[in-house]
C-alpha cells in the first residue's frame, strides 16, 4: 500500500531577507568576504521535488525531498573561495564569510561590474508539484501501464515515472543588487520491455521542460511517448547484429544532438579553453567544422529544459554563437573565465545547488538547420548506417574522442534504409567529425526535454537539438 509523501505548503515566494536573514547584515558579511576580490556573491536556494515510479504494475517509489541553503563565493583571479551551509542564518553566514575570505588573501583587485538585470520571463513560476492531486499522478502511471499492455500482448514489463520540482534562487551581489529566479521542472519517462520467441528488447521515451505538470498527465501527451517507447522496443526485436568498420553515418534530428553536446559542446566551455585542456583551445577565429555548420548555445528558449532567465551568477541567459559557418567564434562563459579571457559573460555560469560553485555549463546546445532534404542524405549513402537514437556515451575533453551507443539504428545500402541493427557504437572525435559533415538537413528539431549533463561531479538539466546530418567516414563498432 502506497501513501502520499509530504506536500509542500503553498507559502509565499522565497524571500530570505524577510525571514531568515537581515539584508543589511548579510550584505556586510558578503562585503567582508570579497573585500579586495574580483567578484563574489551570496547565492541562496530553496528547492523541493517529488518523484513517482511505477514498475511492473506497482508503485515502486514515491518520494518528496526539500532542501534549503546558501553558498558564499569570493573570487580573486583564478582562485575561488567557497563556503556553503544548510543553515540560512547569520552565524552560519559569518563562518562562511571568514572561510571564503581566505581565498582573497591580501586582496588588491577591483570588483567586476555587476550583471545587468532583466525583466524577461522564460517560464512560469507556478509550482508543478502542486499542479495535480497525488491520486491523479498515481492513476496516470497506472493508465500508462494498462495502455501499453493492451496495445501489444508482447509487453512483459512497463516502467513509468513522473518527476516535478521547483527551485527558487536569490542572489545578493556586493553592490547590494538582488536578483531572483523561480524555476519549475517536470519530466515523464516511459520504458517498456517486449518479448517474442524468447527474445527480449526494450525501448524508452519521455520528455518535459520548465512547464506545469498537468499537461503531461493528459492522455494526448503521454500516449505518444508510450507508443514511441513501444515502437523502439518492437523495432529492436527484429534488429540484426551491427556491422563494424569505417562507414558513412546519417544522424537523425533532435535527440542525436546529444553527440554534439558531448563531443563538441563541452570542448567549447570557457574553462577548458582558458586552461588549454580542450581540443578547441587556441583555435578562435579558425575553421573547426565544415562550411555551413553553425552551433549555438541558447538559454533563452521559452519553457525548455536547459533554459534560464538568469544563470546562477545573475547574468541573463543569451544566445551564444559558438561556431558560425564552420568557424570558431565563441565560447560559453561564466563571469570568472570571461574576465580572465577578456571576453563577455554569456549567462552560462551554472551550479547544481547552493553547495556547489558555478562553472561554465551548456544550456540548450543546438546545430542550426541547413538546406538539404533529409531523405536525400540517406539516398546519397552507398553503405552506412542511419542512427536516430542514442544511449550512453563517453568523451575525452582533451582530444574530443567519443564512444556512443545507438539505441535505434538501421543499415543503409545503395540509398535504401534496411533492417534495424543492434549493438552499434559510433567512435570518433568531435573536431574531426565536424570537419567530415557532408550535408545538413533542413529539419532541425529539439529534443523532447530529457537531458541531464554531468561535469566535475555536478549535474544540471540541459537541452540539445540538431537537423539530420550526413557524416562521412565514422568508425562504427559492431557485433557482426
Amino acid at each position: 500500500m502506497s501513501t502520499a509523501p509530504a506536500r509542500p505548503a503553498e507559502d509565499a515566494p522565497f524571500r530570505p531577507f524577510e525571514t531568515a536573514l537581515d539584508k543589511a547584515r548579510a550584505l556586510g558579511l558578503l562585503k567582508q568576504a570579497v573585500a579586495g576580490a574580483d567578484d563574489g556573491e551570496l547565492f541562496l536556494e530553496r528547492r523541493h521535488s517529488e518523484s513517482l515510479v511505477l514498475d511492473d504494475g506497482r508503485i515502486r517509489s514515491a518520494g518528496f525531498d526539500a532542501s534549503e541553503g546558501f553558498g558564499l563565493r569570493a573570487v580573486r583571479g583564478a582562485v575561488v573561495g567557497y563556503a556553503h551551509s544548510t543553515h540560512v542564518d547569520e552565524p552560519a553566514l559569518q563562518r562562511a564569510s571568514e572561510t571564503a575570505r581566505l581565498a582573497v588573501g591580501a586582496g588588491g583587485a577591483v570588483m567586476a561590474a555587476p550583471p545587468a538585470g532583466t525583466n524577461r520571463r522564460l517560464y512560469t513560476d507556478a509550482d508543478p508539484v502542486l499542479d495535480a492531486p497525488f491520486a491523479t499522478k498515481i492513476d496516470t502511471l497506472r493508465a500508462i501501464d494498462d495502455f501499453l499492455r493492451a496495445e501489444d500482448p508482447r509487453v512483459v514489463q512497463v516502467t513509468a515515472s513522473l518527476a516535478a520540482s521547483l527551485q527558487q534562487v536569490v542572489i545578493l551581489r556586493p553592490d547590494g543588487q538582488v536578483l531572483s529566479d523561480t524555476r519549475p521542472m517536470v519530466r515523464i519517462n516511459i520504458s517498456v520491455i517486449v518479448e517474442q520467441d524468447g527474445r527480449r528488447e526494450s525501448g524508452s521515451a519521455g520528455g518535459g521542460g520548465r512547464i506545469g505538470l498537468s499537461g503531461l498527465l493528459q492522455a494526448d501527451h503521454w500516449r505518444p511517448h508510450a507508443l514511441e517507447a513501444l515502437r523502439i522496443a518492437t523495432v529492436n526485436l527484429r534488429a540484426e547484429p551491427a556491422p563494424a568498420g569505417v562507414m558513412d553515418v546519417v544522424l537523425g534530428p533532435g535527440w542525436p544532438g546529444i553527440l554534439l553536446h558531448e563531443a563538441v559542446g563541452h570542448g567549447l566551455e570557457a574553462d577548458f579553453n582558458r586552461k588549454q585542456t580542450s581540443a578547441f583551445a587556441g583555435l578562435m577565429g579558425k575553421r573547426v567544422a565544415a562550411p555551413g555548420v553553425t552551433v549555438v548555445d541558447d538559454g533563452t528558449l521559452p519553457d525548455r529544459r536547459g533554459s534560464l532567465t538568469i544563470d546562477d551568477e545573475g547574468t541573463p541567459s543569451s544566445r551564444a554563437v559558438l561556431i558560425e559557418d564552420g568557424m570558431l567564434v565563441g565560447y560559453m562563459h561564466d563571469r570568472q573565465n570571461a574576465r580572465l579571457m577578456g571576453m563577455a559573460a554569456t549567462g552560462n555560469g551554472r551550479r547544481e545547488s547552493y553547495a556547489h560553485a558555478p562553472m561554465p555549463r551548456m544550456t540548450n546546445t543546438i546545430m542550426l538547420a541547413g538546406d538539404a532534404e533529409p531523405g536525400a542524405l540517406v539516398a546519397d549513402m552507398a553503405d552506412g548506417i542511419y542512427a536516430v537514437g542514442f544511449g550512453g556515451g563517453q568523451v575525452d575533453i582533451t582530444n574530443g574522442k567519443f564512444v556512443f551507443s545507438c539505441t535505434e539504428a538501421y543499415r543503409v545500402k545503395n540509398g535504401q534504409v534496411g533492417a534495424p541493427i543492434n549493438g552499434a557504437t559510433l567512435i570518433g572525435d568531435g573536431p574531426t567529425a565536424l570537419q567530415k559533415i557532408r550535408a545538413i538537413g533542413n529539419d532541425m528539431a529539439l529534443d523532447p526535454g530529457m537531458g541531464t549533463c554531468g561535469k566535475a561531479g555536478q549535474w544540471v538539466p540541459v537541452g540539445v537539438g540538431q537537423p539530420s546530418l550526413l557524416i562521412g567516414g565514422l568508425t562504427v563498432g559492431g557485433v557482426a
